[in-house]
């Protein structure tokens, strides 16, 4: 309870997120165990960062930042819009649909907020949408991206609990098209009670245009999911090749990367690479430190015999203290503070670790849309120079959507296994 106030109150005081961890981390070591020397926490957050996987972390970062200053983005877009476009709520769908390529290609939340936000909120509103609902369409829409592949919060899952990379890439891709139906199906229900006509229908000249324009970035997916699942390359090489492919793309076929935009491409992937490391190696001492001492147990040890009997439960358990602890708090972090604490329930019910996985990264999508420190709020503040208020007035109902997927995966887990049951 002392570290919890600590670092809590370390919060309030708005001081980066790695201060709480290391100082909730060494104020456990010095109050209960002073016997025990600082070097052995300190080794423990170097070797968080020493899991060749992590190197994928910066690659799917760097490919990102390419395409987002290339045309990657826009030509995803307009595919979807010259077939989805003049279905009765077809712009919202677009954006809905746009988001979910884009992450596909990407995997990251921040980079789908700006790269379909920025073209596609004006046109929302000439549509006749308010300025709630496209924007929180937008930045919930683009939580997509976390789960289907390639997805930084799966890397993460998995160096913190030895899971599988490629077994939860695939498994995301269920949940994350489950979503982008019930967000569809919203967004129809909203236009049709708003009374907003459909676009006028694009011809197939038109389409066959944009497939050709779209067909060299659908093949990020093909890539790493491709190469993954045959043997070709492991999950670090595929970010790897995605790296080279969006390279190739951007600055030989479409031009619209030089050699002059590398080095801010490069700097700004360095300044995410660095928060995200500094983070894991932080929670990676945390998480030895609480379970050196053996708080897992001490929180959930009278239950796992409960916990290991009723699966049901551990996942809606699992999904509260998630949900809750990404509200507040980096994704990151949470899984990497959380996953030590249930991993003995887990164990003991014999859950499978992907559908966990992927109900855990579920729920950091979830959080990263969510008042009050969703990070994917403070991008759209950033981005759209809304106030904060403005920007999470909208957020309900998608996030109300998100909870049904929440239960509808616990309820149904193939959503998320029977892919990998396939591939395997």
């Amino acid at each position: 309870m002392w570290i919890l106030l600590v670092m809590v109150g370390l919060l309030l005081l708005g001081v980066p997120m790695m201060v709480p961890l290391s100082v909730g981390t060494f104020f456990l070591l010095f109050s209960d165990f002073p016997f025990l020397k600082p070097e052995l926490v300190i080794q423990q957050m170097i070797g968080g960062l020493q899991p060749v996987v992590l190197t994928a972390v910066p690659m799917f970062i760097l490919a990102a930042d390419i395409m987002l200053k290339g045309s990657t983005a826009q030509r995803l877009l307009d595919v979807v819009e010259r077939f989805v476009g003049h279905w009765r709520g077809g712009l919202p769908v677009t954006t809905a649909l746009g988001c979910t390529l884009f992450g596909a290609v990407s995997g990251s939340t921040q980079a789908t907020v700006v790269a379909m936000g920025r073209p596609l909120r004006p046109r929302l509103l000439e549509a006749g949408y308010s300025d709630k609902f496209t924007i929180a369409l937008i930045i919930n829409a683009s939580d997509i991206a976390l789960l289907i592949p390639p997805s930084i919060g799966m890397i993460i899952y998995g160096v913190a609990t030895g899971t599988s990379v490629g077994d939860l890439f695939i498994a995301g891709i269920g949940p994350g098209l489950m979503i982008l139906v019930l967000f569809s199906l919203y967004c129809m229900w909203k236009s049709w009670k708003l009374g907003i006509a459909p676009q006028p229908k694009a011809d197939w000249p038109a389409r066959l245009k944009a497939l050709k324009r779209a067909s060299l970035p659908a093949g990020f997916p093909v890539i790493i999911i491709g190469g993954i699942y045959s043997g070709m390359f492991s999950p670090t090489e595929a970010a790897t090749v995605s790296v080279i492919y969006a390279l190739i793309l951007e600055m030989l076929i479409y031009r619209g990367v030089t050699l002059k935009d590398l080095p801010g491409v490069a700097f700004s992937t360095g300044l995410i690479t660095a928060v995200v490391f500094i983070l894991v190696a932080a929670g990676a001492g945390f998480s030895w430190m609480i379970s050196f001492a053996k708080i897992p147990d001490a929180i959930l040890g009278g239950y796992i015999p409960y916990l290991s009997e009723h699966a049901l439960a551990l996942l809606a358990v699992i999904a509260v203290a998630y949900f809750v602890g990404c509200m507040f708090v980096d994704p990151i972090v949470v899984i990497l503070i959380l996953a030590p604490v249930f991993a003995p329930a887990v164990d003991a019910a014999g859950l499978d670790p992907v559908l966990v996985g992927t109900l855990v990264t579920l729920q950091a999508a979830i959080g990263s849309a969510t008042p009050p420190f969703g990070c994917d709020i403070f991008t759209a503040v950033a981005v759209f120079r809304k106030p904060y208020m403005e920007v999470i007035r909208g957020t309900p109902p998608f996030i109300a959507l998100l909870l049904l997927a929440t239960v509808l995966l616990m309820l149904f887990p193939q959503i998320a296994l029977f892919l990998p049951g396939l591939a395997s």
